[in-house]
């Protein structure tokens, strides 16, 4: 019986199939949000209960057994069935409380989205909001998180997705450093508006920093250390910090997106956080687009 009750741990699942997609504990361990050591003990019980060695320990990382090939295939296709019948289960939720996990980026998570994650609190405050702020996307599709607010060009064919603006971008540095050396998105933020701008425009030897993340990128602005590409929303809540260096960027727009699973739309809570974001965002319109002069907005 204890055997049984094995193998059908999704948690010790969940931790082999991330192990064998990143390749490594750490990896799987970032992906899933736990400590890797959480994840080591999760494959050795997976492996114990299994009587089979799924992965080779090599000092470049884990890799998949023959065997372990074999049953990993297996192990996906369940996995699949499972997380369809959770969404499935969840869309049919229809109370207005819970535990409710939304994925943002930092940009959003440190300027326009704290006030009104408050104002939601106020009007649900049976719904508990977890907010995963990061800035690569996450798995709706494996319902990682309930809802995502993120800027980005729109949403799969699996997901449900309302779009709420414009995201405008433009270049700002501190009062005095406008001729300063580039502040730069690194790799990681390769495919972002803001990495493929920097790639078109910005001569690699001017550029004195990198960072994965553009809230840092404002900060070392703001300190004098260089000028940098920033969505207006982060660049133009500072004017006294920053100056925006001209216009927005006519060819550095992204969109801001709201979006659920397909599966999860009859769910009260998630339909709920979706309707009042929508109506609380376009209220921003005029920052995250600079539909009105930046001076008319700081006064």
């Amino acid at each position: 019986m204890a055997q049984n009750h094995r193998h059908l741990d999704w948690n010790d699942r969940r931790c082999v199939l991330a192990v064998a997609e990143h390749g490594g504990l750490a990896a799987a361990a970032r992906a899933l949000g736990v400590n890797h050591t959480t994840v080591l003990r999760r494959v050795n019980a997976f492996e114990e209960a299994q009587g089979l060695r799924l992965f080779e320990r090599l000092p470049s990382g884990y890799l998949l057994t023959p065997g372990g090939e074999e049953l990993l295939a297996s192990v996906r296709q369940i996995s699949s069935l499972v997380t369809d019948l959770e969404r499935r289960l969840t869309g049919r939720d229809l109370r207005l409380e819970g535990v409710l996990r939304v994925a943002t980026t930092d940009t959003l998570a440190s300027s326009i989205l704290p006030r009104h994650l408050a104002a939601f609190r106020v009007r649900y405050p049976d719904i508990v909001v977890e907010l995963a702020v990061g800035n690569l996307p996450v798995d709706l599709v494996r319902h990682d998180v309930d809802a995502a607010i993120r800027p980005m060009a729109g949403p799969s064919e699996t997901l449900i997705g309302r779009r709420v603006s414009a995201v405008a971008f433009a270049i700002y540095a501190a009062r005095g450093a406008e001729t300063s050396p580039w502040l730069a998105p690194d790799d990681t933020l390769a495919g972002t508006v803001a990495g493929r701008w920097v790639r078109a425009y910005v001569d690699p030897s001017e550029i004195a920093a990198r960072a994965d993340s553009l809230l840092t990128l404002r900060d070392l602005a703001i300190a004098g250390a260089g000028r940098t590409i920033l969505p207006c929303y982060l660049g133009d809540v500072v004017p006294e910090r920053l100056v925006r260096l001209g216009e927005p960027l006519p060819d550095a727009v992204s969109e801001l997106w709201l979006l659920m699973h397909a599966d999860l739309s009859r769910t009260a809570r998630v339909r709920a956080f979706n309707t009042f974001m929508a109506g609380a965002l376009a209220g921003e319109r005029d920052l995250l687009e600079v539909r009105r002069d930046r001076s008319s907005r700081s006064r």
